[in-house]
């Protein structure tokens, strides 16, 4: 069995005239990963291995959850790959992860994560929001063959404050 976490970026900032893979996170960012953690910690157990968009705000959120969970620095990765809006592009990179990861957190953009839940979950969000999490388990062993899956959890920061 395949789990599959993916998580949007936190919200971010649009003060400075900056290009889109540098925009920080808003302080709004830190307390929504925050409320999505305190949840979430009590449903994950198990090793989760992290892949990050390097753009800032996904790469910032990761690096907070990293640090709560306690994932170490071997089970972190900088994808370039997931800078993607697109979700066949995003797939296609779920799809490489080795076989002998059985947890993939995924840190990434919309729409390709909204699309992505839609499409492998059992349970369509009009929006995955920024910080939003969703984790799909799939009845496989292999990353290239997931399909379609069961959607355990979806943990919107709006719904936790």
């Amino acid at each position: 069995m395949k789990r599959l976490i993916l998580v949007r970026h936190g919200k971010s900032s649009w003060e400075n005239n900056l290009p889109d893979e540098k925009r920080p996170l808003k302080k709004r960012a830190y307390n929504d990963a925050a409320v999505v953690l305190k949840t979430f910690k009590e449903f994950q157990s198990g090793d989760l291995t992290l892949w990050t968009s390097p753009a800032v705000r996904a790469h910032t959120t990761a690096k907070l959850f990293k640090e709560e969970l306690q994932i170490p620095d071997d089970k972190f990765t900088v994808k370039k790959e997931l800078y993607t809006f697109d979700d066949d592009h995003l797939l296609s990179v779920l799809k490489s992860c080795s076989e002998d990861v059985e947890t993939l957190m995924v840190f990434g953009h919309n729409p390709a994560m909204t699309g992505l839940v839609n499409r492998l979950g059992d349970k369509p969000l009009d929006n995955l929001p920024t910080t939003g999490l969703c984790v799909i388990d799939f009845d496989s062993d292999n990353w290239k063959n997931i399909k379609t899956g069961k959607t355990l959890l979806q943990l919107l920061p709006k719904n936790l404050r």
